[in-house]
């Protein structure tokens, strides 16, 4: 059972302690010894019996623990009689683990805002009306709910009312406003920027969209980094050269307890267990905030080691939104304006690239708004719907040449769609940027050579490309690249680029549906299409690893410094207890800057 101080998470207990220190003192100067020392002995209780109780708890899981430092001073400062010294390492201690806690918190905070956008309850919609509201995880599949105006969609679902509309920005990181109409999906973490809407819920709580990006989330928070990991190998060394400091301290003053003290208070508490962490948290924070979810800490790591880079080019060099540019009509028995229609029902609820290419031509070209039904989307297969009893569907064609799918019913082809490919407005610079960080670029793609090598020389940039690559024919390329010595990140944004994200040192995907086989393959996944989320993941990575590094080694290289200095008599023991509290601020504020 854990043992937990009241308002653990407050600076109460630091500000106890320092009221029971500033009575020490008055007591003192007024002569009064005996209630002086029990004060400080009290005091010191206060500040350390947590740190006592998971020390042991520790070493009960045969664990090591840093803590043993603290301890050991503790126990030297109340045996030499040094009570003022043992108050103040409590009150370091107590006021450490308090500001630990405060900026675990701080660096946690993205994820708070994550799940603080969804409410806990929301209201029912029976019979044609609001009734009760009901607690989120009470609401089951086929019920339905009422979302007001500016309120966050809870749950995925499907529109009831006859039309809405809908701002999807927190998933795809596109400013648009979608409308919907009824049978139209809905997803969860969107807002309902329209009328008041009914939705049938067709997802619960814990299966849905967003929780999917929240769970992301979570589970890179909890997961223990192998730099955190490094950190514990790093306190070990420290262990043993406070120790050694120690010794020469102890042995070199004849024995004096009092130089000992001071090594040992310059060494507690130690900010290794707290700045890589503090920072690798701050990194995910920062990422989310970004649109940018680190599945693992690992990967964060990974990623700042990285030093080739593989990119698809549809859908992740190129524009998400391609335009349709033709339409071949194969059919008597629908005109191009139905046909639009049709392709329009079943894409308005889809977030593939080419389903919003179809939805804004078709609107701009008044194309009659139909209603499809029973509405079946394969990632990466195509999108399936019944319109007046029969059905359509929309998928890639067997001999599909560049961006080409078709519209077919009942086996028969109705008719053809082409779209053009676009260069991301921001990919040219960004590329430039990823070049200055001396990594090395390849574009691995399954497009015919001409159309990659167009989009090389809109880059204008000498980049290695290979064209008409095959899933399997990508896994092998990685895997050559990795056999060379090479730490490889993938980057796409389709199923075809599941074998190679997954396979890759770190896999990266662009994807607007958090299902898709891709981001399961795949340790980062990016919320929309923006190009720059590459760069902007890299700068992040690198930024995170750097300023853990920093916080170790500065902790480190502060407090050996110090401990010679006490070693050889330079600093008291009082000083050395403060000077290590100043070291942890600055460690631990140095390790926030990763949440920035």
């Amino acid at each position: 059972m854990e043992i937990k101080i009241l308002f653990s998470e407050t600076f109460r207990i630091p500000l106890i302690c320092l009221i029971g220190i500033i009575i020490y003192l008055i007591l003192k100067f007024a002569n009064l010894t005996l209630p002086a020392d029990v004060i400080a002995i009290l005091t010191t209780i206060l500040g350390s019996y947590q740190l006592f109780f998971d020390t042991f708890k520790k070493l009960w899981e045969k664990r090591f623990a840093l803590d043993y430092i603290a301890i050991l001073a503790i126990l030297v400062s109340l045996y030499t009689g040094h009570f003022l010294v043992a108050a103040i390492l409590a009150l370091m201690i107590a006021s450490g683990r308090t500001l630990e806690s405060y900026a675990v918190t701080q660096a946690k905070e993205s994820l708070t805002k994550l799940i603080e956008r969804i409410p806990d309850e929301v209201l029912r919609w029976e019979k044609g009306k609001t009734t009760n509201k009901a607690k989120l995880k009470d609401i089951k599949i086929g019920q339905q709910i009422f979302i007001r105006k500016g309120e966050v969609i809870p749950l995925d679902g499907t529109l009831i009312s006859p039309a809405g509309q809908t701002d999807e920005s927190s998933l795809t990181g596109e400013p648009y406003f979608l409308d919907k109409i009824k049978g139209d999906v809905l997803r969860s973490g969107t807002v309902n920027i329209g009328s008041p809407m009914v939705i049938a819920v067709t997802k619960t709580e814990g299966n849905s969209t967003y929780d999917k990006i929240i769970e992301l989330v979570k589970k890179a928070e909890k997961e223990q980094s192998p730099f955190v990991r490094m950190a514990d190998r790093y306190s070990v060394f420290f262990t043993l050269v406070t120790l050694v400091i120690a010794a020469f301290a102890y042995f070199s003053s004849n024995f004096d307890l009092t130089r000992v003290l001071s090594v040992l208070a310059i060494a507690t508490p130690c900010p290794l267990i707290i700045a890589a962490p503090i920072a690798l948290l701050g990194g995910v924070s920062s990422a989310a905030q970004k649109r940018v979810i680190v599945k693992k800490l690992a990967s964060l790591e990974t990623l700042a080691k990285v030093d080739t880079v593989i990119f698809d080019k549809t859908g992740t060099i190129t524009l998400g939104q391609p335009r349709l540019t033709h339409i071949e009509i194969l059919t008597r028995q629908f005109n191009e304006q139905k046909i639009l229609g049709i392709a329009e029902s079943l894409e308005r609820n889809s977030l593939h690239p080419l389903a919003k290419a179809i939805v804004v031509k078709a609107r701009d070209n008044n194309a009659p708004v139909l209603y499809a039904t029973e509405i079946q989307e394969v990632i990466g297969h195509g999108i399936s719907g019944t319109i007046d009893k029969q059905k359509f569907t929309l998928a890639k064609m067997k001999d599909n040449i560049g961006m080409t799918i078709a519209l077919t019913s009942a086996g028969r082809r109705l008719a053809v769609f082409k779209f053009e490919d676009e260069l991301k407005l921001d990919s040219k610079t960004s590329f430039q940027k990823l070049q200055r960080m001396g990594l090395n670029l390849k574009i691995f793609t399954g497009d015919r050579q001409a159309a990659a090598e167009r989009v090389a020389h809109q880059l204008n940039l000498q980049i290695e490309l290979t064209a008409q690559m095959s899933p399997q024919d990508k896994l092998n390329g990685v895997k050559n690249l990795q056999n060379s010595g090479k730490t490889v990140a993938m980057i796409g944004d389709g199923i075809n680029d599941a074998p190679a994200l997954a396979l890759a040192n770190v896999g990266l995907v662009f994807s607007n549906e958090e299902q898709t086989a891709a981001s399961e393959a795949a340790d980062v996944v990016f919320l929309g299409g923006d190009f720059s989320l590459v760069l902007t993941s890299l700068q992040i990575a690198r930024k995170t690893i750097k300023i853990a590094t920093q916080s170790i080694l500065f902790g480190i290289g502060l407090s050996i410094l110090g401990m010679i200095f006490a070693g050889f008599g330079y600093i008291p023991p009082i000083f050395g207890a403060g000077l290590q509290e100043i070291i942890d601020v600055a460690v631990i504020i140095n390790a926030l800057r990763a949440s920035i």
